[in-house]
């Protein structure tokens, strides 16, 4: 697999220590090391320093007096790693358009810190940082949306706290424990001799083509969300199915789940989730990733769809099952 198909996220970001997080008092210890490295996240953006690294501070940075109670204890590589959500904070003549593109290319500067230190989109730059870097990043940003939007006891409606450096959140007024959430999504090549299924959904930049997908629903294997999913957008029947790999992609809590499906019948008949869907030879997706095709733009690099075409083009994943 070439650096340029594969997927980001998926490398090792380095020790979690999850035996560290039932000791509050362990984890304080940490986190007043002196060498403690602590990253900033801005409203699902990561510190970056040039674009190309992780911004990591001290626990003495300005830009954490914004930072909102509780930090996300990421592990010791070798130091201990922290994470801090600093959205609290409100820059200047922000740009509130941009930030709600499907491609935020905005940037925001810290007062204080050096000009080379911006929060940056994590979509927009997963492929210039480091892997394991990315990695980090991915889960700062997927535990901070989870943290978010459940602040709230599922159970009793109460005010529920962070616990186990962030790994999960308690109810003091019934005792219910909750825990991180994360949505299994496949997404597959769906493929008929030398022709390959691609769709594209409303709002998506202009060209824009991707593999299927859609999320797992209760009571559903994975093989049966596959050919459930491809049915109901395309009207195509599937046959045998079988895994390929997998991505987390914290856009916002999605495990994505790779498969290669056998397609039984070529006929589209599109649904209203997709704006458009059409087979697409090999010779053409070459052409989109090489970036001359007329019409179609190839899947974000770093992306799993991007990876698991990578793979078909390349002729490691063929239609043989």
């Amino acid at each position: 697999m070439t650096a340029a198909h594969t997927a980001a996220f998926t490398e090792d970001g380095g020790p979690r220590r999850a035996e560290l997080r039932t000791d509050s008092a362990q984890l304080r210890a940490l986190s007043a090391h002196p060498q403690a490295q602590i990253l900033p996240m801005w409203r699902g953006k990561p510190l970056l320093v040039g674009g190309a690294r992780l911004g990591w501070v001290g626990r003495a940075a300005s830009v954490l007096r914004h930072a909102a109670p509780g930090q996300l204890f990421l592990g010791t590589d070798p130091v201990p790693r922290f994470a801090a959500d600093v959205s609290r904070w409100e820059p200047p003549a922000l740009d509130r358009a941009a930030l709600a593109m499907f491609n935020d290319m905005s940037e925001q500067h810290f007062p204080g810190l050096p000009a080379d230190h911006l929060f940056c989109d994590l979509r927009a730059r997963m492929t210039d940082l480091p892997p394991p870097e990315a990695t980090l990043a991915a889960t700062a940003r997927a535990l901070f949306n989870w943290h978010r939007t459940h602040g709230f006891c599922a159970a009793c409606g109460a005010a529920s706290e962070m616990t186990m450096g962030g790994w999960q959140r308690d109810c003091p007024a019934c005792g219910a424990r909750h825990f991180p959430r994360t949505d299994p999504v496949v997404i597959m090549l769906v493929l008929r001799g030398n022709r390959f299924l691609l769709g594209r959904s409303p709002g998506w930049p202009e060209g824009m083509y991707s593999a299927l997908a859609g999320f797992v629903e209760p009571g559903e294997t994975i093989e049966a969300a596959v050919r459930r999913e491809v049915a109901e957008e395309t009207g195509i029947t599937v046959g045998a199915v079988r895994y390929l790999s997998s991505q987390p992609w914290p856009f916002p809590s999605s495990l994505m789940i790779g498969c290669v499906a056998e397609a039984l019948d070529a006929r589209i008949t599109l649904d209203a989730e997709l704006d458009d869907a059409l087979w697409v030879s090999r010779e053409e997706m070459v052409e989109a990733f090489a970036g001359v095709h007329p019409t179609i733009r190839a899947a974000r690099p770093g992306s799993i769809a991007r990876q698991m075409i990578g793979e078909w083009l390349s002729g490691r994943v063929t239609a043989a099952f």
